[in-house]
């Protein structure tokens, strides 16, 4: 299947000599959620930007399904939607002269029946004839969204979408998304809530210092990269770790409390029969133990601090 959006060696560099985007491939497949990450300033809006053709990338190549961004651009365009994340709407007309009117820039034929399905899935619908001045923040923000889906496109950008937001508007959101990918729109979203993109995303991908440092699919990223640790809950707490214990992962944490064992997510805890083996042998008591793994947001913090 050839990709819905193709990124070739595309590059950013800005008159002040400041790299933004540096040499980024990338590939995304139709009807996929995928979640780009990345710290502030990483270059995460400004690879959308140069995807929706919003931005003029240095060199490179972006196709939309086989539309160049660059000679082709209005055909590229049309297939795209994009929420970005500043709130920019004439406020003074209404909700549904707002979505109406962006349809018709891309040159749809009027729908009232798609348009108040959009409206309604996006809790709008009550709203419709209100002026947006009048609206609050969330509201606004649906607004955008709604805005971005009027044309019915291929591809969705969600640039921060839900960030300020309640949390109706979060749970209105990641409904649509999901509903969107049932019918075979590719979502593209940046967010600062790594535990929505960990429940949403299909594939992860990691910029920083404007170089894409990963591209991978959630669950074998978590397979890979995740670790998991066993906590165990100790009857006397330790002031170091005892003599025989040097080569095991081990920490003394909640001042030597509780002992802490980090492994390799893939390895399913086979050494854990054996620590808790020695510990006996060295009369390392303990009254309680836990396990955890690593989270999206874990496993992405220590991507980004290995490349800082």
């Amino acid at each position: 299947m050839s990709p819905t959006i193709r990124v070739t060696a595309v590059t950013k560099t800005y008159a002040s000599g400041l790299v933004a985007l540096d040499n980024i491939d990338l590939e995304i497949v139709r009807g996929e959620i995928f979640a780009l990450l990345g710290p502030n300033g990483a270059g995460k809006t400004t690879l959308i930007g140069v995807i929706c053709g919003l931005v003029t990338m240095t060199s490179g190549q972006v196709l939309i399904e086989g539309h160049d961004i660059a000679s082709d651009y209005r055909a590229a365009r049309a297939k795209v939607g994009l929420v970005p994340q500043e709130i920019a709407l004439d406020i003074f007309t209404t909700v549904l002269n707002t979505v109406r009117f962006s349809r018709g820039l891309f040159g749809r034929p009027a729908d009232a029946v798609y348009l108040e399905s959009l409206l309604r899935d996006l809790s709008l619908w009550e709203k419709r004839d209100s002026r947006i001045v009048e609206l609050s923040g969330g509201m606004k923000r649906r607004v955008m969204i709604a805005k971005a889906l009027s044309h019915e496109p291929d591809v969705i950008f969600l640039d921060e979408p839900t960030a300020g937001v309640d949390v109706n508007l979060r749970r209105d959101m990641w409904a649509l998304v999901r509903k969107l990918r049932d019918k075979g729109v590719t979502v593209i979203l940046t967010t600062h809530y790594i535990e929505e993109a960990e429940e949403m995303a299909d594939r992860v991908g990691v910029i920083n210092g404007g170089k894409l440092i990963l591209v991978e699919e959630k669950a074998e990223l978590m397979r890979k990269l995740g670790k998991r640790r066993l906590t165990l809950t100790l009857k006397k707490p330790l002031s170091t770790l005892p003599s025989g214990l040097e080569d095991w992962p081990l920490a003394l944490d909640d001042d030597g409390h509780c002992l802490t064992y980090t492994f390799s997510a893939e390895t399913e805890g086979a050494g854990i029969p054996l620590l808790l083996g020695r510990l006996g042998e060295l009369g390392v008591e303990f009254r309680d133990l836990s396990t955890s793994a690593s989270t999206l947001e874990d496993i992405f913090v220590d991507l980004v601090r290995k490349v800082a």
